[in-house]
Parts: structure tokens; C-alpha cells; sequence
């Protein structure tokens, strides 16, 4: 069984114009231990669907249909407060922006200590601001600073601190949502580096949400590719990048700056992802898409297997 297993997940924002479908009916799973990436350009689904699994979006947002399970655990028929208890204790989540997740009144000790607290009451203040040392100095952190404020650190370090508080209660499933956003390239791969050390040490799995295919390449087992709210294609890491299936990870992938080749033109996806907001026949990508036939025009594509791989692509499709 799955750690985390998703089906059939619509998510929609209803908005005066029109509902617009977020997450269409995508089905996703985890397996303990397994480091998964989730890519795509910006607005295709990735964060809706990261704050669905433990029932985060945000209003207007709302899970209109599907299924959610976590280690055995119904998502969607638990109450506000057995919900609460998921959050942190079995599942923890790295923000898409430390500069503003961190609250800026409080000490970084009064986070450790709310967190551990509202899960684990029985723990003392003194034994909370403890573990919260323990785990900053896992994070590279000196344990004094957790007297000091947030604005007093850089946006690397108050990154370190997100993922310690994400990790303070030993999840089983850890959900980073782009957490290099706004990092230089060294503070980036040292979060990144960071994350992979601390799945090891804490045995747990974890999400990567992010628009960077090139951290996926160095940390994930396999990579779900999204576009306009679905599954254009998942697949093994390594497959994925030896032999791209979908025409939008093709399209991806080539526009990735390689320093190995020299005099390497860069290409770039032409024209611009669907309004979800207004229906669209047939394949989301077909606009776009070098390799669009009649067919794609009409009917949408469906996940279909292709050795290690899936992709919902009609190129693939011999009916």
C-alpha cells in the first residue's frame, strides 16, 4: 500500500467568471521512502494539489470530488480536527515563501514551541525549545538563535528553519512546495543537498514541488509532469530525462541551458498554457504541440503505460 495515494482528485477556484479546474482529476501516488517531483510551469496545478493532500486550499478553492489517502488514513472524511492532527504530526510542509510563512513577531523558539505544543501537549515549553536547538543544530544552525527573529536571518537560513519546524514531529511524508524560490544558486543547492540528507536520516518521503527540472534530475525517483491541472506524463527520474514521452516534457527538457554543449540554441514552448477558466476540447497541449493531429483537437488523451513510463499522449495510443 501507498504512503500517500490520490484518485481521481478535481479541485476547482469558483470565481464569478467561471469555476476553474485546478486539479482535473488526477490520480498520484507515494510509496514510503520514495522522493517524488512534481514539475510544470507556473499555474498548471502543482501547489493546489500539494495543499489538497492535507486539505489547504484555500478560498476559494475548493476539493470538488476524489479520493485522498494517507498511510491508510480517509483525508477526506476526517473532521477539522483529526485534520489538524495530520498536519505536522504525519505530514509536514515547507511553504512556498519563507520570507513571509515565519511570523515576524516571534521568536523563532515561540514557532518550535506552538508546533510541537498543539500536537503534542504533554511536551513542556522547556522540552519543545530543546528539541528546537537540536534541530536547528541538525540544520547548520547555532541552537542561540533560536532567540532571535525572523527578519534577523537570511532567506537561506529562515529556509533551514521551515524545513526544521516541517520536520520537528518525524512525519512520515514531507511536501516542499518550491523551496528554492528566491535563493541563489549556492543557497539553493545547499537546501536542496540539506533535503536530501534529512529524507535519509528521517526516513521519510517526500513531495518536491517545483518549475526547476534540473532539481528534480538530482533528487527524485520518479517525476509527475502536470499541465493545465493534469498528468501530462509520470515516469522513473532517469527514464524521463533518457526518453522523454510527452511532447510537453520534450518541449521542457529543451529548453533546459546544457554547459556541456557548446553553441547549444536554446528553444522555448511557443504560445501560452489553456484558460482554465473556458472549456477546451481534446488535449490541453495540442496549441502548442509540434507533433497535434485532428484527433488531438477533439479527444483528450488518457494515461497510458509505455514501459516505465505514462503519458496521455494520442502519439502513444494505437486504437
Amino acid at each position: 500500500m501507498p504512503l500517500l495515494d490520490i484518485q481521481s482528485l478535481m479541485v476547482e477556484y469558483r470565481t464569478l467568471k467561471a469555476n476553474v479546474k485546478a486539479v482535473d482529476h488526477v490520480s498520484l501516488s507515494v510509496e514510503k521512502g520514495e522522493t517524488l517531483g512534481l514539475v510544470g510551469e507556473s499555474g498548471c496545478g502543482k501547489s493546489t494539489l500539494g495543499l489538497s493532500t492535507v486539505r489547504l486550499v484555500p478560498f476559494p478553492g475548493k476539493i470538488v470530488s476524489g479520493h485522498i489517502t494517507l498511510d491508510g488514513i480517509d483525508v477526506m472524511s476526517c473532521t477539522d480536527e483529526e485534520i489538524r492532527g495530520v498536519r505536522g504530526k504525519r505530514v509536514g510542509y515547507i511553504f512556498q515563501d519563507p520570507m513571509t510563512s515565519l511570523n515576524p513577531v516571534k521568536r523563532i523558539g515561540a514557532h518550535f514551541v506552538e508546533m510541537i505544543s498543539t500536537h503534542e501537549p504533554e511536551v513542556s515549553k522547556e522540552d519543545a525549545l530543546k528539541r528546537g536547538r537540536e534541530m536547528l543544530e541538525r540544520l547548520g544552525i547555532h541552537p542561540q538563535r533560536i532567540d532571535d527573529f525572523p527578519h534577523q536571518f537570511s532567506g537561506g537560513m529562515r529556509q533551514r528553519v521551515m524545513i526544521g519546524l516541517a520536520l520537528a514531529l518525524n512525519p512520515d511524508l514531507l511536501i516542499a512546495d518550491e523551496p528554492t524560490t528566491s535563493l541563489d544558486v549556492i543557497v539553493e543547492a545547499q537546501i536542496i543537498e540539506l533535503l536530501k540528507n534529512l529524507k535519509a536520516s528521517f526516513r521519510l518521503a517526500l513531495v518536491l514541488i517545483t518549475h526547476n527540472i534540473g532539481i528534480v534530475a538530482e533528487t527524485a525517483d520518479r517525476v509527475a509532469v502536470m499541465y493545465a491541472g493534469k498528468i501530462a506524463e509520470l515516469s522513473e527520474t532517469e527514464a524521463l530525462f533518457e526518453r522523454p514521452r510527452h511532447p510537453y516534457t520534450q518541449a521542457l527538457l529543451n529548453s533546459v541551458p546544457n554547459v556541456r554543449k557548446k553553441g547549444q540554441i536554446l528553444s522555448s514552448i511557443p504560445g501560452a498554457p489553456p484558460d482554465l477558466a473556458e472549456p477546451f476540447p481534446g488535449c490541453p497541449f495540442h496549441p502548442r504541440c509540434p507533433f497535434a493531429f485532428d484527433r488531438c483537437k477533439t479527444e483528450e488523451p488518457m494515461l497510458m503505460k509505455h514501459n516505465s513510463s505514462e503519458a496521455a499522449c494520442h502519439l502513444y495510443d494505437k486504437r
